[in-house]
């Protein structure tokens, strides 16, 4: 089983929009059963909350239910289950390599490397509008295909 999680600061836009997306793909695909997604955020403040309705009213229309998503942070045992911790920014990349323990084996990436866009922000789209809820979606699925692929390539290792 290989086990993905996506971060963001809140866990409410950004992070379960990536876990929609991907887990679309995965469930195109068949391979519930081989990977696992989840999401979290690095802040607490939305614990328990549900994805933004405007995540969730722009991934409906893009074909991803996320209702069933509720917020959390990142716990220290995330490092111990997860083969992938993917950053949505830098700024929660620093955080997550703060926390990271030396031993952890997997790989801690930001999340538009998988798109070829190395270093690259997925911007936080809380304090705007649908349009900008969408350009996340239009960012993320590109990277999360580029993400399945790289997993599929390293299964048949």
């Amino acid at each position: 089983m290989t086990r993905v999680l996506f971060v963001c600061l809140g866990n409410i836009c950004r992070s379960p929009s990536a876990e929609a997306v991907f887990r679309g793909l995965v469930r195109e695909r068949g391979l519930e059963d081989t990977i696992l997604t989840d999401s979290a955020g690095t802040g607490a403040w939305h614990v328990g909350n549900p994805p933004d309705e405007r995540a969730q009213l722009v991934g409906r229309h893009y074909g991803y239910d996320m209702s069933d998503l509720r917020a959390r942070k990142v716990e220290d045992t995330d490092f111990a289950e997860f083969d992938y911790i993917l950053a949505m920014d830098n700024s929660n990349f620093r955080n997550l390599e703060r926390m990271r323990p030396s031993a952890y084996a997997g790989t801690l990436a930001m999340m538009m490397d998988f798109a070829g866009r190395n270093g690259e922000e997925v911007p936080d789209p809380y304090y705007g509008d649908l349009s900008d809820y969408e350009t996340v979606f239009d960012m993320l699925k590109p990277a999360a295909e580029g993400l399945l692929a790289h997993i599929l390539d390293e299964m048949k290792k």
